[in-house]
């Protein structure tokens, strides 16, 4: 019942909180090992794009005058 209440608040923590997301985290726990949440069973969910972030991308909240 531990592990189950633990994955379950690691779940809702990651934002995953479907019955499959549990037993995964569950199940790696159970094992020892890191959980792989494979989101190819869901095509519906939108994929994300996070690119590097560069010292430029600051450069805008920097004001051009300097003092």
């Amino acid at each position: 019942m531990e592990i189950v209440a633990s994955a379950v608040t690691e779940a809702i923590r990651l934002g995953a909180i479907g019955f499959d997301a549990v037993k995964q985290i569950a199940l790696a726990r159970i094992e020892r090992r890191p959980a792989r949440l494979d989101l190819t069973a869901y095509p519906h969910l939108p994929r994300t794009d996070v690119r590097m972030t560069t010292a430029a991308d600051y450069a805008v909240l920097v004001p051009r005058t300097a003092a």
